[in-house]
């Protein structure tokens, strides 16, 4: 194809072609040509100034812009593509919060909470941080986001949120992808512990409504969180290679408190495995197709209805409470043996089942001075019917 004539000016170094607008118009394409050092060597230029309508170009203006070019006070068009090619590779190395977090899920395993925090992410925090480096976050910035939430969603909600950003940068450093912001994020102060227990006769309906469900999968898990106290994600996780019988272990994948923990296996959690049907699965209570369990809300709360408990009573997380509760309240062990078998992080989580210690250490005291009193006053047969009971 022959090139296209070019006509000249009166100004130097600037001639144009013709062409047409997207009417078919007729119209001037300037362009300007020089000679520039560019990585020191000299070479010559021509590039495109503008279109005559379009642009509004003119011979005067065309000539402006290449002096300007001449004296490096503008970028030549090729100097422009090489910064922008420049940042554009710059950008595909930032570890922004956006990249961390793509990397972050694909180490986890698909599940509801996964599901739930791809919510909060692309819901609260991926406008408003998305696009940046951990290094560039704004403490005030993130303050406002907190106060901002806070008007209009539960302290335990914005903790999670604030929490989810958190965690995506603890990976990124902890990985070595990036460093992380100049500040520690503070996640709001939240005071709605929840405590679920049931009476004697409650218990006693749960436990005959599991008897009675058809649904051993449902049914056998729920004895394991009472008879364990588990977590629903634990019991989810939990695989046969995780369960010791020779030694008496259960071996927690990922509990709340960050590594992997064991606790001892009850005779009642062992009878319950060792009558609990195999499927082939490496899952002790298998989802679809023999992976991972992500829900069973459906058949536990199926249970829980039958057993006439409180509709506000968890039919999972409930039992843990259950369990925490019965043996606080026995009196036979202490803060520190229950916080290793509830696998709590900290001994505070576990302080909310101390009154039910203190209550049991209160009516072993008053049995003792019932018991003292008695053999000073001589009443040996109160002492024996103190001791019955």
């Amino acid at each position: 194809m022959p090139a296209q004539k070019r006509f000249k000016t009166k100004k130097q170094g600037v001639y144009y072609i013709m062409g047409k607008t997207n009417a078919g118009k007729p119209e001037r394409i300037y362009y300007i040509m020089f000679r520039k050092d560019i990585n020191g060597r000299v070479k010559q230029v021509h590039e495109k100034a503008g279109r005559q309508f379009k642009d509004a170009m003119t011979p005067a203006k065309a000539a402006n812009i290449r002096e300007l070019k001449i004296a490096g006070k503008l970028l030549t068009n090729q100097e422009k593509r090489a910064e922008q090619q420049a940042a554009r590779l710059a950008e595909l190395g930032k570890w922004t919060i956006d990249r961390l977090w793509s990397e972050y899920k694909s180490y986890r395993p698909l599940s509801k909470s996964l599901k739930t925090d791809e919510n909060r992410y692309r819901n609260y925090l991926q406008a408003n941080f998305g696009k940046l480096e951990p290094v560039e976050l704004v403490q005030i910035e993130v303050g406002r986001l907190k106060v901002s939430l806070l008007k209009k969603r539960k302290p335990q909600t914005v903790k999670h949120i604030l929490g989810l950003l958190k965690r995506i940068i603890n990976f990124g450093a902890k990985n070595g992808l990036c460093p992380g912001p100049s500040f520690e994020i503070e996640l709001p102060k939240v005071n709605n512990q929840k405590t679920e227990d049931l009476t004697p006769e409650q218990l006693q309906s749960l436990l005959n409504a599991i008897e009675s469900e058809t649904n051993l999968q449902a049914a056998n898990l729920m004895k394991m969180a009472l008879f364990t106290g588990m977590r629903r994600g634990e019991l989810f996780k939990l695989q046969w290679a995780d369960i010791d019988f020779d030694k008496g272990f259960i071996h927690i994948r990922g509990p709340e408190g960050g590594k992997d923990q064991t606790i001892p296996l009850n005779e009642s959690a062992r009878a319950v495995l060792l009558g609990h049907v195999r499927t082939g699965s490496a899952y002790v209570f298998p989802g679809r197709y023999g992976n991972q369990r992500v829900d069973i809300k459906k058949q536990v709360n199926r249970i829980k209805e039958r057993a006439g408990l409180p509709k506000n009573f968890r039919a999972l997380h409930g039992l843990r409470h259950v369990y925490a509760s019965m043996l606080a309240s026995s009196g036979q062990v202490d803060m520190y043996t229950l916080q290793k078998l509830m696998t709590h992080k900290s001994p505070i989580m576990t302080q909310r089942y101390a009154h039910l210690r203190d209550d049991a250490m209160r009516r072993a005291s008053d049995l003792a001075g019932d018991l003292i009193s008695g053999a000073l006053n001589g009443k040996s047969s109160n002492v024996v019917e103190l001791k019955k009971k």
